[in-house]
């Protein structure tokens, strides 16, 4: 038999009690005050906690404020409050943290019913907007495994969660965690996942779209709405469902939002995706010299980091003249590749250059990968003999296909490279940027950092330097064969294919790119004047003062020609090509900041005249194709060019509002068309800028005038009306006769 508690013993079991639970408080809050000193573990400063790090995509944004695409470790794009749709907030709140507006961080209620959740064995996150915002920020390590760890860091969330409450707002509070979370797909941040799964900015996102995202939440992978399509629409209607719940969302509006699909718009967030990769990745390397020639370093002195720092790089390129470059060479392209490979059939294209072949292997990232694990040379010759599965670059996509590494190698020489540049002459802004074909397998920028042989699209610069000689551009040649001698070289006598015998005059020898009248100027004029004006309308790689460059023998890129061709169209005025008009911190304060400097180099008259010479070769000359096969009419001047064997098909143009420039040949010089017929300069290159103009002049947006060239207001002393140039040679004539 029991004997009974006497009151004596209650008192003291009491005592016991409550001494233990007081005992417990004061430890736990001992714990607790030792968590906050970074006993446990280091804890985020106060000064963190004010200016908290992370991973901040910088943007590359074009002229009319579009995104061209990101630099990042972690594709993040900082916005604000206001940038944020209210269905994103009430998504989040509903789904996430529904007193997220009443408590101070930690929201004990939740944190203790999830205990009697485990006990029913349902599992629910105890976790606040705040904590889970202070795991995002403080830690590297993310969400721990260990449970012993992960209870150690929830105390240091609850810590941390309680000082971002002090230092901020609740509004600032759910910005700063849209910022921060990842949503998948390399998507961190709202601004970024509003653009990769739908193409949209966070503003605009709707209820439906703000539900798909938040749902990401739960699962990455599991409801990712690309991934897991079907697990993705139920949480996204699970979300609508608690947005009901908290209302927020009504029963009818729910109805409809329901039946919905998820409607995405998916773009993935790669460096090699997007328009103008090429583009993008030449500014970033140009960003890198220009802060480290001018020392432009962030606050604490250290260098800026493109993939994290959140910069925003304001450039000149149009976003839809850009796309239209792209689509033109996508749609040409194709045509121009099956030409090449019919061109060479029943023929071995690789018979003689083994060189070039071996030059190819020694170039590839295979060799160099394979140099590194210190494979021998026969090694590596055996390994690129053995049939592997490789992913083949083609017009139709990527192939995945067993193939010889050497063979692939062999298939990448004779894919046609194309490069174009488009910029505004008066301005010196640049427009749209074609780098390469694709730059996922070929990375090499073909419009600035890389040269080729320029062909007859330097002609131009020697007929200029003639008509600041005084020749006239209806002054007559007779179209023979010219040697020109020069002291310590051998002579130099250019070929001819082509030629149109008897007289031409200077715009008809332009017209129809005559090499033998082309050499009677440089003869008149010699080439030191032809070089040197060349250098002052911007080619900066070398131009040698040797006869040949009437022809162009010398290397230029495309984006020196479109600068080069831009003085013509701006009244004689050089400007540099400009393409980066502003770089920003992540706080919106201006690093740097570009205008052009206006750079006289022929006078208004001579570059007037020129552009009349470069009408006639669209109208009556080697461009006729322009208008006559691809229907682009307007005020366009250009200049087709070949160079030998037809490594090279070049294309120039220029109109009152546009210059631009497109370059088309195989990687290596030695593969070439195999007839002039199918790889001249008017085939390879032209029809690429065609397809881009018929674009351009269709845009209403782009509202492209097609109003000429203005002649100079004081006239012209030069004459170029042939017509009228004759009447004068007449009177001329007569007069000497007269004796006059």
């Amino acid at each position: 038999m029991n004997k009974p508690l006497s009151q004596e013993d209650i008192r003291r079991y009491n005592f016991n009690i409550w001494k233990l639970l007081i005992a417990g408080i004061v430890l736990f809050a001992l714990f607790i005050i030792s968590v906050g000193f970074g006993l446990f573990g280091e804890l985020p400063s106060f000064r963190d906690i004010e200016h908290p790090k992370s991973n901040q995509a910088s943007e590359v944004i074009t002229e009319d404020g579009k995104i061209l695409g990101t630099y990042f470790v972690q594709n993040r794009s900082n916005v604000t409050y206001d940038q944020i749709s209210p269905n994103v907030i009430n998504a989040l709140i509903a789904t996430e943290d529904i007193r997220f507006k009443e408590h101070s961080g930690i929201d004990f209620k939740r944190t203790f019913t999830i205990f009697l959740y485990a006990i029913i064995g349902k599992k629910q996150g105890g976790s606040t907007i705040t904590q889970q915002l202070a795991l995002n920020l403080f830690s590297e390590e993310g969400r721990q495994k260990n449970f012993a760890k992960r209870i150690l860091q929830k105390f240091q969330e609850w810590v941390i969660a309680v000082k971002l409450e002090r230092n901020y707002t609740k509004e600032e509070i759910i910005v700063m965690y849209l910022n921060t979370v990842d949503f998948g797909n390399q998507a961190y941040g709202i601004k970024s996942a509003a653009r990769v799964y739908f193409n949209t900015t966070p503003d605009k996102l709707t209820v439906n779209q703000a539900a798909t995202l938040v749902g990401i939440l739960k699962g990455i992978s599991r409801y990712s709405p690309t991934r897991n399509p079907e697990r993705a629409l139920a949480r996204r209607n699970t979300i609508m469902g608690l947005m009901v719940k908290a209302e927020f969302l009504t029963e009818q509006d729910y109805e409809k939002l329901v039946e919905k699909p998820l409607g995405l718009r998916f773009s993935a967030a790669t460096v090699n995706d997007g328009i103008a990769p090429y583009f993008r990745a030449v500014v970033k390397n140009d960003i890198k010299k220009l802060f480290l020639e001018r020392s432009i370093l962030k606050s604490d002195g250290t260098p800026y980091d493109l993939d994290r720092d959140g910069l925003k790089i304001t450039t000149t390129i149009n976003y839809e003249m850009q796309v239209y470059a792209e689509e033109a060479q996508r749609e040409y392209m194709k045509i121009l590749q099956a030409s090449f490979f019919d061109s060479w059939k029943g023929k071995n294209p690789f018979k003689g250059k083994e060189m070039q072949i071996e030059q190819g292997v020694k170039r590839s990232d295979r060799y160099k990968a394979l140099q590194l694990e210190g494979k021998s040379a026969e090694e590596i010759k055996a390994d690129f003999n053995t049939p592997t599965r490789l992913s083949i670059f083609t017009w139709r996509g990527n192939i995945d296909t067993l193939m010889k590494p050497i063979d692939s190698v062999k298939y990448y020489k004779l894919l046609l490279r194309n490069a174009m540049m488009a910029m505004d002459p008066q301005s010196g802004n640049v427009k749209a940027w074609v780098g390469g074909i694709n730059y996922e397998h070929f990375k090499y920028d073909q419009v600035k950092m890389g040269t080729r042989q320029v062909g007859s699209t330097a002609k131009p610069f020697t007929y200029t330097v003639a008509i600041q000689n005084g020749y006239s551009p209806c002054f007559s040649v007779l179209n023979e064969p010219v040697t020109i001698e020069t002291p310590g070289s051998p002579p130099w006598t250019p070929r001819s294919s082509g030629t149109v015998p008897g007289y031409l005059t200077l715009q008809k020898a332009l017209a129809l790119s005559q090499n033998y009248i082309a050499a009677y100027l440089m003869k008149q004029v010699g080439p030191v004047a032809v070089a040197t004006l060349a250098k002052k309308m911007g080619i900066t790689s070398e131009v040698p003062a040797v006869p040949s460059i009437a022809l162009g023998s010398f290397d230029a890129s495309v984006y020196d020609m479109v600068g080069a061709y831009s003085v013509f169209a701006n009244k004689g005025i050089w400007k540099k090509p400009t393409y980066i008009l502003k770089i920003q911190d992540k706080n919106g304060v201006v690093l740097f900041n570009d205008t052009p400097i206006p750079v006289p180099v022929l006078n208004e008259e001579e570059a007037y005249v020129m552009t009349r010479m470069l009408r006639g070769v669209i109208t009556n000359g080697t461009g006729w194709r322009l208008a006559g096969k691809f229907g682009v009419t307007g005020p366009i001047g250009g200049k087709t060019g070949t160079t030998n064997a037809n490594s090279d098909g070049w294309f120039m143009a220029i109109t009152p509002q546009l210059a631009a420039g497109v370059w088309t040949g195989c990687e290596d010089r030695a593969f070439h068309f195999t007839s002039t017929r199918q790889g001249d300069g008017a085939t390879t290159a032209l029809p690429i800028y065609a397809g881009f103009m018929k674009r351009v002049y269709a845009s209403k947006t782009l509202n492209m005038s097609k109003a000429d060239f203005e002649a100079p207001k004081n006239g012209t002393t030069i004459t170029f009306d042939c017509n009228q140039y004759q009447q004068q040679e007449q009177t001329t004539e007569l007069d000497e006769k007269l004796g006059f």
